[in-house]
């Protein structure tokens, strides 16, 4: 294995993590500037509204989204699995 290889490696499995963690992020923090938006137009300031939304929206997003993030995650490990051996020898 080469410093190439190596990189190649390192870059799509950071390229990767990046797409699968994607819309749990997106969601987590269009929750958390709407709510933040409301709570300064109402002037209420409780912490555990921005807390709430956020975590019924995040695993909601989680369980619509997790069959396909763990087909990426399991698809890319089998990649790096079938790769091992052209890669070592």
């Amino acid at each position: 294995m080469n410093a190439a290889d190596l990189s190649r490696l390192i870059a799509e499995s950071l390229y990767l993590v990046l797409w699968v963690s994607a819309p749990a992020l997106v969601v987590a923090m269009i929750t958390g500037l709407t709510v933040a938006v409301l709570s300064a137009a109402t002037q209420v300031q409780e912490q555990s509204l921005t807390f709430v939304p956020k975590v019924a929206l995040v695993s909601l997003t989680l369980a619509l989204v997790g069959g396909w993030m763990a087909t990426q995650l399991v698809g890319f490990t089998e990649q790096l699995w079938r790769s091992i051996p052209g890669l070592v020898g």
